[in-house]
């Protein structure tokens, strides 16, 4: 059975017409005779969604109860019998409830389609999984639905649904998106104009790297190596050298000219593995280039052109950035370079030849230790030295010898010179033995005259095997060396990485790492000052630099303080103290430095977010609490001045009842209005800490029966459970009660129908514990601390039970009081809230305990007693 095709409709944020588009598409295939059902549409109560449905067949939803409440899914049972060649289920990321087959529609969908029925479906950009912190750092709102990324890449067609945010705000205000009551608050909130663009260029790109990897997928497909200049991409390559980070800067900023456009550095190394460039001057471009925004590469190959050109057709680049060669003339003359060869083979791909100051200069050839010690070079020489005239003797009292086996003799102890010293001892057993078989052995004798042709042939066959062996020894013995030199570096690089990687702290990591690895007493990270840079007198003076990072017993303060220095950059320097390192080293440790540099960036940028953190939070609060005001104030303002303005209108006359119910609703609103006034100036003094409290001995039987008197009729129901030898709690009389009045009017508001709440209340080692108990659809485990974050509420689809305070502005004042409120789930669904208290001492002898002492001023009480009472306004579950 074929699979079914999936038809994304992608939006940046609710109300661009996604589910309007998607029915759309399901009318004009329903009108070309396909059979099309829906499944599932949420219409959100908007018409215009609505009237798209027309006359579509509707599969009925499934009716599920979890913890007493009914609600309505898909009914994938119900399609999969009905088996349409299309259907529609709207709302892609969306999690199922209990009892369901599956925990997320998304699986539904791909039961469905595994069945070979298409879909067409929906998901907004902030459900994304990959997206899901970003856009919560964007809107500061959390979705806890998400789809992963790869079921909607997976989609055959992923359609963009887009429109302008002044558009869509537009929709907003005209009551298109939202009802009347969530404008407000909504454009306030989550549809600012920022939030809205941020969202919209999300989607866009997320879109654009789907469409990317698509067509990736078809070139590989059909075998296409060719470039399709669909995105600018600019290639540079990297060699390690100097001219590096001329290249990367100049290649920026040919890719910022495209908008959009990619940026990749890349560094062919040579796949015999051996080193080649430097280690630490890659390093620091690679933390160039990601400072610019690209991504680093490296590959392996041993022609350069055609690594380079594998690689930028690889990614499908469209320009190609290389330095001009730092080759001299004389050699340009032999070979035609990299940068020649890799223009001529590019074919599409544009090549820019960059000019830099290392231009034509020629490479500088890296010092590099010689391949064998000096002690066997010293023997080498004297074996030559001894070892040809002892070998001239021993020939001469073997007069039978013909010429050819006195050299392939000779031939063989230049070969164990070549072996014991290397190349130049082999070159000097080589001219004196040629000298030695000219002279002894070789017609006329004791002359340097040769007679025949063939004995200067085989003289001449002589010094040309002896130099080329000579040279292959030398050559395999310094091979040997730097791949064991290589090998040694590649094994402290891991070693040094590990310990970064399993440290806490990256750069204390890595400089003890690097301590230990060479044996160093310490090592330090200096930074010049502000005051010194650029100036080069300066930088000599031991008060210039400061200490940013150490480790070991006494580090250097300054560069000259210590046996050796690495300068990382104009300003950071890494100084190590114990004893001075090898040139082969230094190389290691440069890479080592440029690493450094990067954990003290990233450190610092860590300590910058944490010190942005409260910052942000105090603006997030501020916008919330500007956007929830916002809404809450103007309701009881509108109100009272209707009924004010009804009253005193001249063109109607009220009778006593329409007069008594509107000075009633005047009165109402104000003192809506001043408890919501009250609540903010409270929960300003208590994250000041200036809310004062007057702690004393009560009786919970009298403050439970004044807070549901304060709540009214709707806590008629609620039960109470308060032992009669229950003891008095130590708690401010008059804050206690908004606590309970707070609380308990949570729980009634999401209390099912028919169960109302219970209060039941115990003493437990030293506290008086109370329990608000409530059987709603309750709050998962890892949101319980967000109900008590002032502004907040669970969800985004209440804006009319005020602005967030309640349960933040209880958990304050209980803690204010020496005590907790904490929630936890109720036996069978819903959620518990706990208040413990310290227990005052037995019925009938109320008593501080010993260790608490009443604090606040005496007028706090009368501040806060019954009349200050506040309506309970607060987080939802």
């Amino acid at each position: 059975m074929p699979r079914g095709e999936l038809r994304v409709y992608l939006g940046a944020a609710p109300g661009v017409g996604k589910t309007y588009a998607m029915l759309e598409e399901a009318q004009r295939r329903a009108a070309r005779g396909t059979d099309v059902v829906i499944g599932l549409v949420e219409t959100h109560g908007r018409p215009h969604t609505a009237a798209m449905v027309g006359d579509l067949e509707l599969v009925p939803r499934r009716v599920l109860t979890h913890r007493g409440v009914e609600f309505t899914e898909l009914d994938l049972d119900g399609v999969l019998a009905r088996r349409p060649e299309v259907v529609v289920v709207d709302e892609l990321a969306h999690t199922n409830v209990p009892g369901s087959r599956h925990d997320k529609r998304w699986q539904d969908v791909r039961e469905l389609l595994d069945a070979g029925i298409t879909v067409l479906t929906t998901v907004n950009v902030q459900h994304l999984e990959s997206l899901n912190d970003v856009v919560a750092r964007i809107t500061g709102t959390t979705q806890r639905e998400t789809v992963p990324d790869a079921v909607v890449r997976a989609a055959e067609q992923v359609e963009l649904v887009d429109m302008t945010p002044e558009a869509l705000r537009r929709r907003m205000a005209h009551g298109n998106v939202y009802g009347p009551d969530r404008i407000d608050a909504a454009l306030g909130n989550y549809f600012r104009v920022g939030n809205l663009t941020a969202l919209r260029e999300l989607a866009l790109l997320w879109l654009a790297d789907t469409v990317d990897d698509q067509l990736g997928a078809y070139r590989a497909q059909q075998g296409i190596s060719d470039t399709w200049e669909a995105r600018e991409r600019v290639v540079v390559a990297l060699t390690g050298g100097p001219e590096g980070d001329t290249l990367i800067r100049r290649a920026a900023r040919i890719a910022a000219r495209g908008r959009g456009a990619d940026l990749l550095a890349v560094h062919v190394a040579r796949s015999d593995g051996l080193a080649g460039a430097d280690p630490a001057r890659l390093a620091r471009q690679r933390v160039l280039v990601e400072g610019l925004g690209g991504t680093y590469h490296q590959v392996l190959g041993a022609d350069v052109p055609a690594a380079l050109l594998d690689f930028a057709r690889g990614v499908n680049a469209t320009q190609l950035v290389l330095g001009a060669s730092r080759r001299g003339r004389f050699a340009q003359l032999f070979s035609r370079g990299v940068g020649v060869t890799t223009t001529a083979l590019s074919g599409p791909i544009d090549v820019h030849l960059v000019t830099h100051p290392e231009a034509g200069r020629g490479r500088r050839a890296a010092t590099t230790p010689a391949a064998l010690s000096r002690r066997r070079r010293l023997l080498g020489f004297a074996l030559a030295a001894l070892g040809m005239p002892a070998l001239t003797l021993a020939l001469r009292t073997l007069p039978d010898l013909t010429l050819t086996n006195d050299i392939l003799l000779f031939l063989a102890g230049v070969v164990g010179v070549a072996l014991v010293g290397g190349l130049w001892p082999a070159l000097v057993a080589a001219l004196g033995g040629s000298l030695l078989l000219n002279w002894f052995f070789t017609p006329p004798y004791r002359t340097l005259t040769i007679a025949e042709a063939d004995n200067l042939l085989a003289l001449g066959v002589f010094v040309g095997v002896a130099v080329a062996v000579s040279w292959v020894v030398d050559v395999a013995a310094r091979r040997t060396r730097e791949a064991a030199r290589a090998s040694a570096d590649a094994q402290t690089l891991a070693t040094v990485a590990g310990g970064v990687l399993r440290g806490e702290r990256p750069l204390p990591a890595l400089l003890d790492r690097l301590r230990e690895t060479f044996a160093l007493r310490a090592v330090s990270v200096l930074e010049l000052v502000a005051e010194a840079r650029g100036r080069p007198d300066r930088a000599r003076d031991r008060a210039a630099w400061r200490v940013v990072a150490s480790v070991g017993d006494a580090p250097a303060g300054s560069p000259d303080a210590g046996e050796t220095a690495v300068p990382v950059d104009d300003t950071l320097t890494v100084v190590l103290s114990g004893r001075r390192l090898e040139a082969a080293d230094r190389r290691v440790v440069e890479a080592f430095a440029a690493q450094a540099a990067v954990a003290l960036r990233q450190e610092r940028l860590a300590v910058a977010a944490a010190a942005a953190g409260p910052l942000a939070e105090a603006d997030r609060m501020r916008t919330a609490l500007l956007a929830a005001v916002s809404h809450d104030l103007r309701t009881p303002l509108a109100s009272a001045k209707a009924a004010v303005s009804s009253l005193r209108s001249p063109d109607v006359e009220f009778d006593a009842d329409d007069r008594e119910e509107l000075l009633a609703t005047a009165d109402e609103s104000l003192d809506r209005l001043g408890r919501l006034v009250a609540n903010l100036l409270d929960m300003s003094r208590l994250q000041a800490g200036a809310l004062g409290v007057t702690a004393t001995a009560i009786g919970l039987e009298d403050v439970v029966p004044r807070a549901l008197d304060e709540l009214g009729p709707a806590a008629a129901d609620v039960g109470t459970d308060l032992p009669a030898d229950l003891p008095a709690a130590w708690a401010d009389p008059g804050l206690l009660e908004r606590v309970l009045v707070n609380v308990v009017a949570n729980a009634l508001r999401h209390s099912p129908p028919g169960r109302p709440p219970t209060i039941a209340a115990s003493a437990h080692a030293g506290q008086v514990e109370l329990r608000v108990v409530d059987t709603g659809p309750g709050i998962p485990a890892d949101q319980w601390e967000h109900v008590f974050l002032p502004f907040q509420r669970l969800g985004d689809r209440d804006n009319q039970t005020g602005v967030g305070l309640g349960l933040a502005l209880s958990r304050g004042l209980v803690e204010a009081m020496g005590g907790t409120i904490t929630p936890e789930t109720t036996p069978g669904g819903g959620l518990t809230m706990v208040l413990r208290l310290p227990a005052a001492g037995p019925p009938g002898r109320p008593g501080p305990p010993e260790a608490e002492e009443p604090h606040g001023p005496p007028e706090a009480e009368e501040r806060h007693g019954p009349q200050a009472q506040r309506e309970p306004e607060g987080p939802q579950e």
